[in-house]
């Protein structure tokens, strides 16, 4: 980190070199069978993390009658 200069009342701008990509995993585990299901994301957020939910519940045919923990 550096101080930098900026007249009083503006935004100091900083050019920032990312040295690497985030990724994010998302995954579920049977504990008993060892079965694993991921899902490998860019950034993590509500909308994106319910989508992998229903994606999750509809390829394991959960629903009313069927639940998780």
């Amino acid at each position: 980190m550096r101080r930098i200069y900026v007249p009083e009342g503006e935004t100091p701008i900083a050019n920032v070199n990312w040295r690497f990509k985030w990724l994010w995993l998302y995954g579920f585990l049977h504990p008993q069978t060892g079965e694993t299901y991921w899902w490998i994301l860019p950034y993590v957020n509500t909308q994106l993390f319910n989508q992998v939910l229903a994606d999750f519940a509809c390829e394991f045919g959960l629903g009313v009658n069927k639940h998780i923990l």
